[in-house]
């Protein structure tokens, strides 16, 4: 199953992500901020799931991360959000939700 879901979001995160656009890392921001903080707190500090903060995530593979983030979690109530983020993406964002996720712009 995890061999799957590496391969769903292209192997292991040892390597940096790719960094999007200006205007897409604005966009991957405000969806994180606000749709996986409906769930997660909107501070994520947990809510309905658990918190996204560097200390909760410490000692998590992002590659783990980045899999969950892009296929979701069978049998809990996080979807995976592959139709709106490629995998470069997701990877992006769990490097940033363990480094401690930016705020939006305003």
């Amino acid at each position: 199953m995890l061999a799957t879901l590496l391969l769903a979001v292209g192997g292991p995160a040892d390597a940096a992500a790719p960094v999007p656009a200006d205007d897409r890392r604005q966009a991957l921001v405000r969806m994180v901020r606000q749709d996986c903080g409906s769930c997660h707190g909107m501070r994520l500090t947990g809510g309905l799931g658990p918190p996204l903060t560097p200390a909760a995530l410490a000692g998590k593979p992002l590659s783990s991360m980045a899999a969950t983030i892009h296929a979701g979690r069978p049998g809990t109530p996080m979807p995976g959000w592959r139709a709106m983020l490629s995998a470069d993406e997701a990877a992006w964002i769990a490097e940033r939700l363990a480094d401690g996720f930016p705020e939006e712009l305003r």
